[in-house]
């Protein structure tokens, strides 16, 4: 399958700090037909998309899919892009969450994929073991949780964005956003305790 999030193919020989400039500088730029301003805001945003896909899904090859769809619709958006309106990455992850929540509304998912994470060479095999289990369990308590509640769990506490960007990615207020997270921490701790206890887990 073609990688759709590759941005349009890069200018040769073109040399400036582009990766300094804003979203929104690069956005205009490549509608004005610099193609290495869309390759640095490919490089800058697909992997945020990837992220939260990845997280919200638990199926990496859905993922994948997801974030092609919504750099697609970066490219397609850019020449009607209006700078200083709305930050583009605030964009980017309400057009990802959007295309993540209608794929789940149009198939039952069998089971959650393993969500690869490079391997740390230097710990043993116990310890690779107990950290991909940590990381499947936080996935499947993930996968529990009400749509918003996880939306809102991932963006703060797992992308690590502000609640008013939050607020405004989820068209919410920024007191609706904190009550989700906070609701949704308390969902994850009663998913994973439950989870511990039907696994025979000790409390030490």
């Amino acid at each position: 399958m073609e990688d759709l999030t590759s941005a349009p193919q890069d200018v040769r020989g073109v040399d400036y700090a582009a990766d300094e400039l804003g979203d929104d500088v690069l956005l205009r730029q490549f509608a004005d037909g610099d193609a290495a301003a869309a390759r640095v805001l490919t490089d800058r945003l697909a992997p945020r998309s990837l992220s939260v896909a990845l997280r919200f899904l638990g199926n990496r090859a859905e993922a994948e899919d997801v974030t092609q769809d919504t750099m697609m619709r970066l490219w397609q958006m850019a020449p009607d892009w209006v700078p200083g309106q709305a930050k583009v990455s605030t964009w980017l992850y309400r057009v990802t969450l959007n295309l993540c929540v209608d794929l789940r509304r149009k198939k039952t998912p069998d089971r959650l994929a393993d969500v690869p994470e490079p391997a740390d060479e230097k710990a043993s095999a116990a310890d690779r073991l107990q950290d991909a289990a940590r990381k499947d369990a936080l996935q499947m308590a993930l996968s529990q949780l009400p749509e918003r509640q996880r939306q809102a769990v991932v963006l703060r506490h797992i992308e690590e964005l502000p609640n008013p960007e939050i607020a405004g990615i989820m068209g919410i207020s920024v007191e609706a956003v904190e009550s989700l997270t906070a609701r949704g921490k308390r969902s994850l701790a009663a998913i994973l305790a439950g989870r511990r206890d039907e696994l025979g887990y000790d409390d030490d």
